[in-house]
Formats: structure tokens, sequence, C-alpha cells
């Protein structure tokens, strides 16, 4: 019996410390549609994991391994640890639910920006349908209208018809753009380098075509066509035909705005596209549907003539400034260097003072009416190349920082590579800050203006290493491996996207997202 005492005497403080024996703890938060794992490690030790069953990774680590991963994709984690004496036997923890609300945080916060995008692109749409109305091809379709409606007997009911058959076929356009496409490919549509540059083409020749250079139509047969069908068809199917026979007369001048909102819109959410032609059918289809119901209206209206081409010319200088946006992403993609952010500043000057020269000349033999609008046109856009003229030693004119390149900030040491910032702030101890972005985000381009360049958080960004990854970059891949560690180790992949980590690579703060007020984000760091 004694014997027997001293033998499990002697086996117990080994099962007690076999027992004892979890250099590995595993604890998760859920941060909306993705979920953060944290392995607390403890000093000595290392661990191998098999993630998600296929893919394996070995690493000493100091105190702890922090890996974000969309819920999609969360599978059990298989484990096990070794010191210079042991290894633990391999083990497997399952992440489990417990707290809904930092989720349900997360979906508000994005139905609400999803929100005021899309009530942004409705806007944009609104305005383009505006000055649709007042080109060469839309303007002088609107007596013809009348007439069309008058000679079938008119009245309120045809006229609302008409206004509906343009919104229809402008938004199902929108939809049909979104079904064949969907919003994930037009959003890589909208940052992809070749298409940048086709765009770009295309408003160039558009704009040319607005200075006067050649016309741009399509086939009259399309149009003759659709016009005898409408004129001898009865009911609805008539005043549908009406407006498809607008819509491809207009092609001309509404095709550059169209197509410049659906590039805009391109990605925000897979009903942006449909938005944006939603306000600018609404805004195209007003006046067409008014002198419809008050055909006597246009005794009132302008006539066609001179002042239409001023404002083709007008719209052609401002095609040929907004296509500098498109060539600027693909060449920042390749890394050509044609387009410097002074070059593209400069090119704007020169585009809002020909708007401003084109319409001082021959002021004097215009009406006193007509004089006054100019005006009302020309001293705006002086005044804003003048604004602009600064920007050329390099002030950062922020009202154009959604379309000319990034501005260098001063200041600031920054690495574009992910390796050699992290080996850098293992170095000097420092903690670190990744800006997942890309050469075609407009609202990176935003908060680098209006967050970045501001001096209180440059201040404060001194204390990080500052690792700035673009996801679009087309040289040697480096665009597709920036884009991998964001969605591989962040779970997400939109732009920007901001993460905030110590000089091991522990996040200390929930990542941050799109914002243009600097105290928010000096709020955000942690250092």
């Amino acid at each position: 019996m004694r014997r027997i005492l001293t033998i499990l005497l002697a086996i117990l403080p080994l099962m007690v410390a076999a027992q004892m024996v979890q250099p590995v703890k595993w604890s998760g938060e859920e941060i909306g549609d993705s979920v953060r794992l944290k392995a607390a490690i403890e000093p000595n030790w290392h661990m191998t994991i098999i993630e998600f069953g296929d893919r394996e990774y070995e690493q000493e680590f100091t105190d702890s391994f922090v890996v974000t991963v969309a819920k999609a994709d969360l599978t059990p984690i298989r484990f096990n640890a070794c010191d210079d004496k042991m290894c633990t036997a391999p083990e497997v923890w399952s992440f489990e639910s417990t707290d809904r609300s930092a989720d349900r945080v997360q979906k508000t916060d994005r139905i609400a920006n999803d929100g005021r995008s899309l009530w942004v692109i409705f806007l944009l749409g609104l305005l383009g349908g505006l000055l649709a109305i007042f080109t060469p091809c839309v303007w002088p379709i609107i007596p013809m209208t009348v007439s069309f409606f008058l000679k079938k007997g008119g009245g309120l009911r045809d006229a609302v018809l008409y206004g509906l058959s343009i919104i229809i076929l402008y938004v199902g356009f929108g939809l049909l753009v979104t079904v064949l496409f969907g919003a994930s490919a037009l959003n890589d549509l909208s940052t992809n380098a070749v298409v940048n540059i086709i765009f770009f083409l295309i408003l160039v020749i558009f704009a040319l075509s607005f200075f006067g250079l050649f016309e741009i139509t399509l086939p009259d047969s399309w149009s003759t066509a659709l016009d005898s069908k409408a004129r001898n068809t009865g009911g609805f199917l008539s005043i549908l035909l009406m407006a498809f026979t607008l819509v491809i007369v207009s092609f001309s001048c509404t095709g550059p705005i169209i197509g410049t909102l659906l590039v805009e819109a391109a990605g925000r959410s897979l009903l942006a596209p449909a938005i944006g032609m939603l306000g600018f059918a609404i805004a195209l289809a007003l006046p067409f549907s008014l002198f419809a119901m008050f055909p006597q209206w246009l005794k009132q209206a302008p006539k066609s003539g001179d002042w239409m081409t001023s404002f083709k010319v007008v719209l052609a200088f401002l095609e040929l400034a907004l296509s500098l946006k498109f060539l600027s992403v693909a060449d920042m993609a390749y890394g050509w260097g044609i387009l410097p952010r002074w070059l593209f500043i400069a090119i704007w000057i020169v585009c809002f003072l020909g708007i401003g020269v084109y319409l001082l000349w021959n002021i004097r033999k215009v009406s006193a009416t007509r004089k006054i609008i100019r005006l009302i046109v020309i001293i705006p856009s002086i005044a804003f190349a003048g604004y602009l003229v600064p920007g050329l030693w390099g002030a950062p004119v922020k009202a154009i920082s959604a379309f000319a390149p990034p501005m260098e900030i001063e200041g600031r040491e920054v690495f574009n590579d992910y390796e050699e910032g992290m080996a850098y702030a293992r170095q000097t101890g420092k903690p670190v800050i990744i800006d997942f972005t890309g050469y075609g985000c407009v609202n990176c381009r935003k908060m680098e203006a209006y967050v970045l360049d501001n001096d209180s958080v440059k201040a404060r960004l001194q204390n990080y290493v500052f690792i700035e990854l673009f996801v679009d970059d087309k040289r040697d891949g480096i665009g597709d491996k920036n884009s991998a560690i964001q969605r591989e180790q962040f779970g997400s992949n939109a732009q920007p996207f901001y993460v905030q980590m110590d000089a091991y690579g522990q996040q200390v703060a929930e990542p941050m997202a799109f914002t243009t007020d600097p105290m928010e984000f000096i709020n955000w760091l942690k250092y």
C-alpha cells in the first residue's frame, strides 16, 4: 500500500503539470461581417496553425497572434504549441458567436453610408439631366414633342406617360448595366487601368465633337424608323416609342454624361446605376412633360441659337477636365509618370480659363439678359482657375482632391511594402498604421486632403510607421499582393481602410473607414 501511494505521489505532479500546459488561449470578437481572432501565447512558446484546413502558418510570437477573418470563411482552428522542451497535442478551437451588438452597429453604419452614397448619385444624376436639357441634341426636340402631342390630342395623361416612359427607359438601362456586370464587376471596371484609358479617350472624342470638329450621331434610320412607328401606333406604345426616339436622337449629347455618371456609380451598391439613371431621367423628362401639358409655355422659352453652341463648348471644356481623372488612374496604376499632379492642375486651369475667355469673347454683341447669364458662368470659372494656381507649387487645393493625383504629405515617412514596413516597426518599436488605398479611389483622395494633411493629424502620425498599400497597382502584381493582404488578414476589400497595430502586428483598435473629420481620426489613434 505504501509503495502504491509513493508511485501515485510521484505521478500526480506530472498529471497536474500535463493538465496545466495551455500556452495558447484563443478568443474572438465580431466586427461586422468578420471576426477578429486572437491567440494569447505564453513567453518562449511558438504556435503552428493549420488555418481553414488547407494553409499552414508557423512562426514564433512574443505575445499574441491576431487575424481578422470573414465569417463566411471561418472554420474551426487547428493548432498546437511548442517550446524548447515539449509540444502540446494538436487541438481544435471554434469561435462561437455570443454578442451580435457590434455586428448590428457595423451593419447600421454600412446601411447609412450606402444611403448617403445613393443620395449623392441621385443628385449627380439630376445635375447631369439638367445639363443635358440645354444641349443642342435635346433642346430642339422639345417643340417636336409638343407638336407630336398636339396632333395626338394632348392631355395630362399622355404628358405624364411620356415623362414616365423616359424614366422607365433610362432606369431600365441602369438596371441592365448592373445585371450584366454586377456591382463588384462594375467596381473592378471603374478602377481598371485599361477601362480608364478607354473612357478617357471616349470623353476626349466627345469633347472634340462638342468643340465642333465633327458630329457623333447614331444612324438616322434608327430615329426615323422609331418616329414613323410612333406616329402610326396608338396608345401607350406610341408614347414609349416617342420616348425611345428621344433617347436615340439625344445620344451624342447625353452619352458622355450618362457614361460619367455610371462610372461614378460603379461599385457603390447594387442599385447605384439605376438610382443615378433615375435622377438623370427625372430631370430630363420634367421639361418635356411640362411643355406637353402646357404647350403655350413654348412661346416664352428661348429659341435654339448661338447660345446652345456656347453651352456645348462649355461642356466640352468640362469634359476635357473630367477626362483627366481617368487618364490619371491609369497613369498611376502603371507607373508611367506622364501626368504628375502639377500638370493635371495646369490643364484644369487652362480648361476653366478657357470657359471664361470663350464666354467673354464678343460678349458685347449679346443681349443684356445673356450678358448676365454669361457673367454668372465667367466669374466663377475664372475665380476657380485662380484658386487652382497655388496648387502648381504644392498647395492642397482640396476642392479637386477627388479628381487629382494624390499629393505628397510632408513630414511623413511612408512604406509601400508590407514586409518592409513591419520589419522597420519591429526594429524601432513603433506602432503601425496600414492605409489600404487605391489610385482610382475617390474617397481615398478626399480623406488624404481633409484628414491626413491636417496639421494635428500629421503630428500624431509621427508616432507611427505608416504603410500605404495600393490595391490597384498594376506593376509586378503589387496591387494583387496588397489586395490579398487586406482580404486575408483583415477581412475587407473596400478602400479607404485603415488598420492600427502595435510593432508586432497586433491590432489595437477597430479598423477605420472613410471620414472627412480630422478629430474622428485623431480620437481613433491610440498613440
